[in-house]
């Protein structure tokens, strides 16, 4: 086999990327090429939260012990956010208990980030948990919330300067 020409270019890259993983690494992103580390990293940084460790619970804490969970879309392929791959009673209420981060990115470039919290998200949990009883307790698949609903009701932390 023949390598491509671009490795040249790859390898050029690589030492910044690598530069990036150990900034992230020093905010307890293990891997910036899973779930969404590289796009968390500015994220955390400029909320000034820290990750939590670990796959299940909220994603990031701030100074004061509040938690939050953490979403990001990027506007390029989807306009809503992800939530949980099984949604049930569980899992909605640890949603109630938290603020939301959602992330706007246009590619990887990030370009604004809101908070809502949960009674600005209770339209959703109320919805969510209705679907889960009328399907005989059955998970819900990762329903979505709309990028549209979160700008509209959703409080301004950063947006990028034009310029």
């Amino acid at each position: 086999m023949n390598s491509h020409p671009d490795l040249q270019k790859l390898n050029e890259l690589f030492p910044f990327i690598r530069k990036y993983q150990e900034l992230a690494s020093a905010h307890g992103i293990n891997d910036i090429f899973q779930d969404n580390g590289g796009k968390l990293l500015p994220v955390l940084l400029i909320t000034g939260l820290k990750v939590l460790p670990g796959r299940e619970g909220n994603d990031a804490v701030d100074d004061f012990g509040n938690e939050y969970e953490l979403k990001s879309v990027n506007v390029l392929l989807t306009k809503s956010f992800s939530t949980h791959h099984h949604i049930n009673p569980t899992i909605i209420e640890k949603y109630r208990q938290v603020d939301w981060i959602f992330a706007v990115y246009r590619g990887i470039e990030l370009q604004a980030i809101y908070q809502l919290t949960p009674n600005d998200l209770k339209p959703f949990f109320v919805k969510w948990e209705a679907k889960w009883h009328e399907r005989g307790g059955q998970d819900i698949n990762n329903p979505k919330i709309p990028l549209k609903y979160v700008t509209e009701n959703g409080r301004l932390l950063y947006q990028v300067s034009e310029g």
